[in-house]
Order: C-alpha cells, then sequence, then structure tokens
C-alpha cells in the first residue's frame, strides 16, 4: 500500500513539473530548488527529487556542473528546430481533429479565442498563456491520435519556457491571437487543410518575433562573458 502511494506522489510531481514547463511558469536558466517545489505542491521532497531526475533523463531539464537541476537555457537555433517539426506535427493534428471536432469543442474555442483578446487587452500575459494552451490543446485532443498528442505534449514541455520570452517582442502582441480565429473558422467548416494552415501560421508568427529576440539575448550573453 505505502508503494502504491509513494509512486503516486512522484508521479503527481512529474505531472506538476512538466506542465509548468509546458505552460511556461518556469523561466529559461531557472535552477528547480526541491524544497521549494515541495512546499507548493504539498508534498515531501523525496517525490520532487525524483521527478526531477526523470525529467532530466528525458533532456527536459538540465543537470549542471554543481548538480543542481535547471530549465534550460535560451536557444534560438534550438528554439528554431523544434518549432519546424511543431509545424508538422501539430499541423496534423489540427488537419485530423477538423473532421471529428465536437460542437462542445467549438464553442469552447470561441470562448478561448474571446478570452485570449480580452488576456491580450489587459496586457495579462500569463492568462494569455494558460488560454494559448488551453486552445491548442483542445484542438489536438479532437484529432484521436494518443500517441500523436504526447509528441505534442513533449515538444511543449521543451518550448513552454521560451514563451516566457515571447512578449518581448512587442510586436507580437498585436498579432497573437489572429490565427486561432482562423483555426477556429477551419474547424467550423470541417475544412482540415486549412486548419493545418492556421496553426502553422500561428506558430510562424510566434517563431518570427522569437527567435530575433533569442538572438539577440544570447548575443548579449556572450558578450557579458567576454573578458573585459
Amino acid at each position: 500500500m505505502t508503494k502504491i502511494e509513494y509512486r503516486t506522489l512522484n508521479d503527481l510531481a512529474y505531472d506538476r513539473i512538466r506542465e509548468g514547463l509546458m505552460a511556461g511558469s518556469f523561466h529559461p536558466g531557472q535552477v528547480l530548488v526541491i524544497r521549494t517545489l515541495a512546499e507548493s505542491y504539498g508534498i515531501s521532497t523525496t517525490p520532487v527529487r525524483e521527478a526531477l531526475q526523470r525529467l532530466v533523463a528525458e533532456r527536459l531539464l538540465t543537470l549542471l556542473p554543481n548538480r543542481s537541476i535547471a530549465v534550460p537555457a535560451l536557444e534560438a537555433g534550438k528554439y528554431a528546430e523544434l518549432a519546424r517539426i511543431r509545424c508538422e506535427l501539430e499541423g496534423l493534428a489540427a488537419e485530423l481533429a477538423a473532421a471529428r471536432v465536437r460542437k462542445a469543442t467549438l464553442r469552447k474555442l470561441a470562448r478561448l479565442a474571446d478570452d485570449m483578446d480580452e488576456s491580450l487587452a489587459a496586457r495579462d500575459h500569463d492568462a494569455y498563456r494558460r488560454q494559448n494552451q488551453a486552445f491548442h490543446f483542445a484542438v489536438y485532443g479532437e484529432a484521436a491520435s494518443p500517441r500523436l498528442f504526447e509528441m505534442i505534449q513533449d515538444l511543449w514541455s521543451q518550448t513552454g519556457p521560451y514563451m516566457k520570452e515571447l512578449f518581448g517582442a512587442p510586436a507580437y502582441e498585436p498579432k497573437a491571437n489572429e490565427a486561432h480565429r482562423s483555426v477556429l473558422a477551419a474547424l467550423e467548416a470541417g475544412d482540415g487543410v486549412r486548419a493545418r494552415a492556421g496553426i502553422v501560421a500561428d506558430l510562424t508568427v510566434a517563431g518570427t518575433f522569437l527567435v530575433p529576440h533569442l538572438e539577440a539575448v544570447e548575443g548579449a550573453r556572450r558578450r557579458e562573458a567576454e573578458p573585459a
């Protein structure tokens, strides 16, 4: 009985940290403090420690030379590569979803699109990120392809921390919700090709603003590291 409960806590810690990565709750390069995480989740430190080690093994977190565990640092090239893969897989999921999306899901997507407009108007970027994630995964859940869904989750776990930087490019904000409306219209029409194109457009627009910002951050970091 004890073993089953312990395993449940281990999985809980793993799921909560991974969800945080997907949602952009952690900053790139942030060192994760075991005790702080354990207190925030209301569990002991051992399940959190083992969950972090599992995420390091999955390359979602990084083991530093001092044995601390951190969110991977910003890398423009890595993000660009992940974005290309996401376009293919998430575009496919949206295309599959168009043939079977339920009316209840369409209503949910419409509400989320409205909520994102309100969050952007209020400059509540944390709320926008949560709503954006909910929108995308509501679409992908309609694809009825569990292995594809899992692969997309893995990609979001790797790119989520980058979303903290997205609104560092001010010109992105007016564009942030445009493609979601296109995706919703395509799904309402049952048009898989347009739904795929809408998702690809959404990811492409984000990358257009984010990659130059990441390159600038990387350049500034290199200059700071250079000897005087």
